[in-house]
């Protein structure tokens, strides 16, 4: 559909929803609107650049009103997969559709589970609890240090979480851990994603350090990546996108440490990547360092920041890139929990320099976009999902 094959960016906004999904009251998250709320109790969030590729026709945005008309496709999507995970989102954004949910643990792992794990690795654990990541540090971490034992937790999500002090327990020791852990949790325990939580700094003053890894279960079938690269496309995944694809599927994959870190990264993707490569970013600190934490005044800040960024980005695309913001799922800062949301997802499309974009409207299922992406890429391929290619406004 375009007369010269051109690169793809995928931009997701780990966490940034855009209203309460129809099945939003099966998971307790009626009222949810990441981006609404958020802009609502800042008192007003101007975000220029994507105004002006429609996102304040998505939700109501206080201080980004609706573009009367904007330079890209827009439109926002519902899951269809169970649950509300970063790895079920991203899997069905690549034509993966997830039908059951992932095991979760609210009153902590079965003793079978622990007891397996701390034999596993030749010392007892901490915790073994649904907890905040912060708030374990601070009730358990001088504990930790003393014992040398590691802190095994986990969340409303599907995860069994691993905390060490760099100095306590060495890095490559926590992800050998992790690893044990996620040979272990099979069958009924199969949770989502085994992540190494490494801590560094002193009492009363711990944090979390960059080097984070997820360790997810390998997807179940072909994904969008699969795809594009049997058809010799490279791929290039940053952020935790290798983590949560289990490698599969990329020819090179860059972890960082902060949204500023990725959208750099994704820059420097861009310069020199050849026809039909797919850059996959996970931009993560949406999720990680505001959501989970109801930082609102942080939440906001980072949108403006990724708003601020927009105009690098449209300035390192050539005629014929396409270019797609979405998220996984939502992390509303602004209510009691700390977990997840079940919101709707926002799509903002465009083909650089194509005009005529058209609105995409309310659809269901994120594999619509692999669709489009392997559309555009003029790939006969058929995932889940449906192709709005059409409404990108290529000639």
């Amino acid at each position: 559909m375009t007369t010269m094959l051109g690169r793809t960016v995928l931009l997701v906004l780990d966490g940034v929803g855009v209203g309460a999904a129809p099945d939003a009251n099966v998971y307790n998250d009626e009222g949810s609107d990441s981006v609404g709320n958020t802009a609502r109790v800042v008192g007003g969030l101007a975000l220029p650049n994507l105004g002006r590729l429609g996102f304040g026709h998505l939700t109501a945005i206080q201080g980004t009103p609706p573009d009367p008309a904007p330079a890209a496709a827009y439109g926002k999507i519902a899951e269809l997969s169970a649950g509300k995970d970063s790895t079920t989102g991203h899997w069905e954004i690549c034509g993966i559709v997830t039908e059951r949910p992932f095991p979760t643990y609210p009153q902590g792992f079965p003793p079978t589970v622990l007891l397996a794990f701390e034999r596993a690795i030749g010392r007892g654990t901490l915790c073994n609890r649904a907890i905040s990541g912060t708030t374990v540090l601070h009730e358990l971490g001088d504990e930790h240090v003393r014992t040398g034992k590691p802190i095994v937790y986990t969340s409303a999500d599907s995860v069994f979480q691993i905390a060490a002090h760099e100095e306590v327990i060495a890095v490559p020791e926590l992800y050998r851990m992790c690893e044990i852990a996620r040979g272990q949790l099979q069958g009924e325990h199969n949770v989502g994603r085994v992540i190494a939580r490494p801590f560094s700094g002193s009492s009363g003053a711990y944090k979390r350090t960059p080097r984070r890894r997820d360790f997810t279960v390998p997807p179940p079938s072909q994904s969008m990546l699969d795809v594009l690269q049997g058809a010799g496309r490279d791929v290039v995944g940053i952020g935790k996108i290798e983590d949560l694809f289990s490698g599969r599927g990329l020819t090179r994959a860059e972890h960082v440490g902060s949204n500023a870190a990725a959208l750099q990264s994704t820059l420097a993707a861009l310069d020199g990547a050849k026809p039909g490569t797919l850059v996959f970013v996970n931009v993560n600190d949406f999720d990680t360092l505001w959501g989970h934490r109801n930082d609102v005044a942080g939440y906001a800040e980072g949108l403006r920041a990724f708003d601020a960024w927009l105009p690098q980005l449209h300035a390192a695309l050539r005629p014929g890139d396409l270019c797609i913001i979405t998220a996984d799922h939502g992390n509303d800062p602004t209510t009691p929990s700390t977990d997840h949301s079940r919101e709707y997802i926002p799509v903002l499309a465009w083909l650089h320099g194509a005009c005529g974009a058209q609105p995409l409207g309310t659809r269901r299922g994120l594999a619509d976009i692999a669709a489009t992406i392997l559309d555009v890429q003029e790939i006969d391929e058929r995932l889940r999902g449906n192709s709005f290619a059409a409404a990108l406004g290529a000639r």
